[in-house]
């Protein structure tokens, strides 16, 4: 087992009488049916349906104080933060910043809980294993109770990208793209029988008319890594954008059908100059160029 502190992420904390209908009228995810010990995956999107922070929303225990703890990309926190308060009105809760004390561990490759934090699994995929809010100085404390190697971050992120998930900034712009886009559909970041949030008609017509043309996607390589941000090439078309890549493996924002219409006349696939090859993972429900299965 491995555990690793990231050092992207941050913590916000929303608590008192109303945070939880406050938070469920908000985000793409129930809410309302949230427990201790799990965690939901969602997102805060604009009016017109695009993703302004994703997240993991866990709730604390009322012996620990109670609580919901909100696990973003330490980046987004005065943003997301911002827009809160905006819908906040007279909400009965308080609102807070904790990245400066809070952090976030994640563990993978075997099984166990941890006291030193706020545990829970991650609810995108079983492999990716769980995650621990705490105090940056408990981590190796953590990762030793769970029996974990604690490493460098850049391993889970190899983790990661092995497996197909979109991380934001890298894979996907923040402000630009839609939840199907980055693949929060297929990875239990959006509730289509929950009521209304912010966003949720324009999600609900591109889940109904099945019209999420570019998504976040598998891709395999060898030798030198395409540069994220490199331009995905089919012939002298871009059909999209590379995002990021490790040992092999790399995600890529692309237009399935242009891709799809590319690989039907024999056309390389290539990134930056380097050729690049679709592999759909095993989680993805959605029609795939090729529809060639990731190896294991």
């Amino acid at each position: 087992m491995k555990a690793a502190l990231l050092p992207d992420r941050g913590v916000i904390k929303v608590a008192g009488n109303d945070a939880r209908s406050f938070l469920h009228g908000l985000v793409t995810t129930d809410i309302l049916r949230l427990q201790p010990g799990i965690a939901r995956f969602c997102a805060l999107l604009t009016p017109q349906g695009k993703i302004i922070a994703d997240f993991f929303v866990a709730e604390a225990p009322a012996s620990d104080g109670g609580g919901f703890f909100l696990d973003l990309p330490r980046a987004l926190a005065p943003t997301l933060i911002g827009k809160l308060n905006l819908y906040k009105l007279r909400a009965k809760l308080v609102i807070e910043d904790l990245s400066g004390t809070l952090g976030v561990m994640t563990a993978w490759g075997g099984s166990g809980k941890t006291k030193y934090g706020l545990c829970y699994d991650d609810p995108r995929l079983a492999a990716l294993g769980l995650r621990v809010i705490l105090p940056p100085h408990l981590a190796a404390a953590a990762a030793a109770e769970l029996g974990a190697d604690l490493v460098e971050a850049g391993e889970y992120e190899a983790h990661r990208i092995a497996l197909g998930v979109p991380r934001g900034e890298i894979d996907f712009s923040y402000g630009d793209s839609f939840p199907h886009e980055t693949d929060m559909d297929q990875l239990g970041g959006v509730d289509f029988a929950k009521g209304c949030y912010v966003g949720q008609e324009v999600v609900s017509r591109i889940e109904h008319r099945g019209i999420a043309r570019a998504r976040v996607v598998p891709v395999r390589y060898t030798g030198a890594a395409p540069e994220p941000g490199a331009a995905v090439l089919a012939g002298d078309r871009q059909v999209g954008t590379m995002g990021s890549a490790a040992a092999g493996h790399g995600l890529a924002l692309l237009r399935l059908d242009r891709v799809a219409e590319a690989m039907s006349q024999g056309e390389i696939i290539a990134a930056g100059g380097i050729p690049i090859h679709l592999v759909k993972p095993d989680w993805a429900r959605f029609s795939f160029p090729g529809e060639t299965r990731a190896a294991e």
